[in-house]
């Protein structure tokens, strides 16, 4: 196995990482703070192609592997976790568009996506179908004009601020569960949509969340995505790269939390030396840099996995955002424990990258769910080897 990047993926990284420095380092801290969500700025890595990375050629996109883009959102996050998470779920939902959509609204909608003139968010999430996402009961009942949404979806990343919504809704009876989901495109102002309060949060505060009432909403039949019951499928095909997505910005805190402790390290005076000639303190940057280096090359190994059409994809894909995500959270943490007390204040940006890394824990499945689908896997009796 080959852990070289190419030349082309090493210049892909270094037009994220100079983007990041010059569009959202100078800026997170304000946006964080002011709840301020950067739309010119999302607009800008549209230009570079970072809004369509992996959403196909004909609605707009680079095509690009997991793999790669998990490169780009890692450089990003090193330097703004919140921004780069939302940036990424419009990466999934624009994919979704763009390979599920029928042609017409895909080629609509798709340049308008992927160069990031216009944004998406994707509502799977309801009040009471949080990691039982099978249950949702918003519904989309068909008319002879196309379907008619009733229903309400909660925490939407971007909601009220975006521009299109990749909807799931039930067009089967209750009892006919994953199977009688299905997927839909809706513009983000038709009719009889309504939008919650902006929610106040430990972090992610550069981009709106809010709930999402739908009260006879009608679009055109041919806003479906894929055929009617294939939605379960399409948000699960969707969660795994999200999951992938999510570990990658866990990654990318961790990365920027570790350079940071690394400098304050060798600055940082107490007892008439720098802090980085005690061995305790040495150790601890060790084990961070080591588990760094562990998330990261798992996260890259589930992206090779998914890429591939791998059989067991979503099998690495959990293992890699359970591990990578608590990892993250833990890195910075201990990142914000060497600083002391200059960690906890916004003067630094320990306790930033703190915040916006916890939520990745809990979205895209909890880690507790993560941890059911890889032991299910394994104990399947058709897939006895299944992690080797």
């Amino acid at each position: 196995m080959d852990f070289e990047l190419t030349e082309e993926q090493r210049a892909f990284a270094q037009t994220a990482r100079d983007f990041a420095q010059a569009e959202l380092a100078p800026h997170a801290a304000h946006w964080d703070a002011e709840g301020i969500f950067p739309r010119e700025a999302i607009a800008k890595a549209g230009e570079l192609g970072f809004c369509g990375l992996y959403a196909p050629e004909n609605a707009g996109g680079l095509a690009l592997p997991r793999l790669d883009a998990t490169l780009v959102f890692e450089e990003m996050a090193a330097v703004d976790p919140s921004t780069t998470a939302f940036i990424t779920i419009h990466n999934m939902a624009t994919w979704m568009l763009g390979t599920w959509a029928q042609d017409a609204v895909r080629e609509h909608w798709g340049p308008l996506l992927t160069t990031g003139e216009k944004l998406a968010s994707y509502c799977l999430t309801e009040p009471g179908a949080g990691s039982d996402a099978a249950s949702l009961k918003t519904r989309a009942e068909r008319t002879a004009e196309g379907y008619v949404i009733n229903g309400s979806k909660a925490f939407i990343s971007g909601a009220g601020a975006t521009d299109v919504l990749v909807l799931m809704a039930r067009t089967g009876d209750a009892a006919s569960g994953a199977s009688g989901i299905s997927a839909f495109v809706v513009p983000a102002d038709a009719p009889g949509i309504s939008y919650g309060k902006k929610e106040e949060k430990m972090g992610w505060n550069s981009q709106p969340t809010r709930t999402i009432s739908f009260d006879n909403v009608c679009i055109p039949a041919d806003h479906l995505l894929g055929r009617e019951g294939e939605g379960f499928k399409i948000a699960m095909k969707g969660l795994d790269g999200g999951r992938i997505n999510i570990a990658t910005c866990s990654v990318g805190a961790a990365q920027g939390a570790l350079a940071q402790a690394q400098q304050y390290m060798q600055d940082r005076k107490q007892f008439g030396k720098p802090i980085a000639s005690f061995q305790a303190l040495q150790f601890k940057l060790a084990d961070m840099a080591t588990e760094l280096v562990a998330a990261r090359q798992m996260v890259r190994l589930a992206a090779s996995k998914l890429d591939a059409a791998a059989p067991d994809a979503s099998t690495y894909c959990a293992m890699a955002k359970r591990f990578a995500t608590d990892a993250g959270f833990t890195m910075c943490n201990e990142a914000l424990q060497l600083h002391g007390g200059y960690g906890y204040i916004r003067e630094y940006t320990l306790e930033r990258l703190l915040r916006d890394a916890r939520v990745h824990q809990i979205l895209e499945g909890t880690n507790e769910i993560m941890r059911v689908i890889i032991a299910r896997r394994m104990l399947d009796g058709d897939a006895p080897d299944a992690i080797r």
